[in-house]
């Protein structure tokens, strides 16, 4: 892995400059250093890895948004539970700093777990607000403490300008913005609109898990959420809509975790369309795999 700006081939393409690549705090503050030392504005966007078309349009949209852009790719440990997909999370850093070449990146930001969450770490975020709303929360509830802390970590080493996340996780957005306005954490949090299939299905590195049945059902979830979001466009009560909404989706096989009409800005629950703005949220199971989805009403 480079630790400068040299090119090198890219499969199937041009030769590109990799961007520089650090694995340390040093390393990573004296990168940051030097972009501030130009006065460039930053734009950080945060990755797992794994990195799919909608982590790119994410890149796209920070290279609109600042001068810079550093990527983070980091599988974070702190969100996963015992017995979820921690040590089966694909991760794929050669294509994803391939791709990210292609785009010009400026930055990689690629720390072991032994960085982020050195011997001795004992301070973690506990947020509430949009964490405890009864969605995600009800069903992984360790999950937003691990995102809060990983993510404030990732705003005070990296010191961007704005930072860009994506609405298909849109409870995750609240709670990052969330933490950013109650710790004074001088970072805009930018949301991106969900990049979809050609069929609808919104892109997740964990799409990969699905069988070639399940990926052909998989899209049945924006199908419902748009359904649900007509019938409420057109009167319906909304007791009928979800319920509705519900049917279709236990129908198709999956497991349904919840399909849900929440205040977009607050996540709290809503009675009727003119509670609004809505946002129609959904989770459920197909096969093994847990998908996620929302679309505004």
């Amino acid at each position: 892995m480079a630790q400068s700006g040299l090119a090198r081939p890219i499969p199937g393409g041009n030769n590109v400059a990799e961007p520089q690549v650090v694995r340390t705090l040093t390393a990573l503050r004296r990168a940051i250093g030097r972009l501030r030392a130009r006065r460039d504005t930053i734009a950080l966007v945060p990755t797992m890895g794994a990195l799919h078309p909608g982590h790119l349009a994410l890149v796209r949209l920070a290279k609109r948004r600042a001068r810079r852009v550093v990527v983070s790719i980091f599988v974070n440990p702190a969100q996963f539970a015992p017995h979820e997909d921690f040590s089966t999370y694909p991760r794929t850093l050669a294509a994803d700093l391939d791709a990210l070449a292609k785009l010009k990146v400026d930055l990689v930001w690629a720390p072991s777990v032994a960085q982020m969450y050195p011997d001795g770490f004992a301070t973690a975020i506990n947020p509430a607000g949009p964490a405890v709303a009864g969605l995600e929360d009800r069903f992984r509830p360790h999950f937003f403490g691990g995102v809060a802390t990983v993510v404030t970590k990732l705003f005070l080493q990296v010191a961007p300008d704005i930072a860009l996340f994506g609405q298909k996780d849109f409870q995750q957005l609240k709670v990052v913005t969330a933490v950013a306005r109650d710790l004074n954490i001088p970072v805009k949090v930018v949301g991106a609109p969900t990049v979809r299939e050609k069929d609808g299905l919104a892109m997740s590195s964990r799409n990969a898990y699905l069988s070639q049945a399940e990926r052909a059902r998989a899209p049945t979830l924006y199908r419902a959420l748009k359904e649900c979001a007509a019938s409420l466009r057109a009167g319906k009560p909304l007791d009928e809509a979800l319920a509705e909404g519900r049917a279709t989706i236990e129908n198709s096989g999956f497991a349904l975790d919840y399909l849900e009409a929440r205040h977009a800005e607050t996540l709290a629950p809503v009675a009727s369309l003119k509670d609004g703005p809505l946002r129609l949220l959904v989770a459920a199971k197909i096969g093994k795999t847990r998908l996620i989805d929302n679309i505004a009403v």
